[in-house]
């Protein structure tokens, strides 16, 4: 394990990205933030930093208890930190709500084929 790690190099690791480009754009567009400050890409995660990360689909918010630059397992990758009660009990309420409601088009794979859109039409015509 390092010591001296980028900021989207550990998310990656951590596994809230699948790609580190993808973890780098967050980081730039504020979607990750290090004790309620925006950073950049370049910044070092130190132990005991607490994140606010939003990949996208969940809001996390953790507390680095491990560095690490390699990307292994999920449960190892697990051990490189520790979610907050708040951050799991929202992210809990969260995906209940998806359950219960369901977007309209989460059903849809990739673009539309034309029954699709002829349903979309119908549904937006009532």
């Amino acid at each position: 394990m390092k010591d001296n790690v980028r900021i989207d190099k550990w998310l990656w690791a951590a596994r809230f990205f699948k790609t580190r480009s993808l973890a780098a754009d967050a980081v730039e567009s504020g979607k990750v933030k290090v004790g309620g400050d925006k950073v950049k890409t370049a910044r070092a995660v130190k132990l005991g930093d607490r994140l606010a990360i939003d990949n996208g689909s969940d809001e996390w918010e953790v507390l680095v208890l491990g560095i690490s630059d390699k990307r292994e397992g999920a449960p190892v990758a697990r051990l490189l930190y520790e979610e907050s009660e708040a951050s799991v009990a929202r992210r809990a309420a969260e995906q209940e709500r998806r359950k219960l409601f369901r977007e309209p088009g989460a059903d849809f794979k990739g673009r539309p084929t034309k029954r699709d859109r002829r349903e979309l039409g119908r549904f937006h015509d009532e």
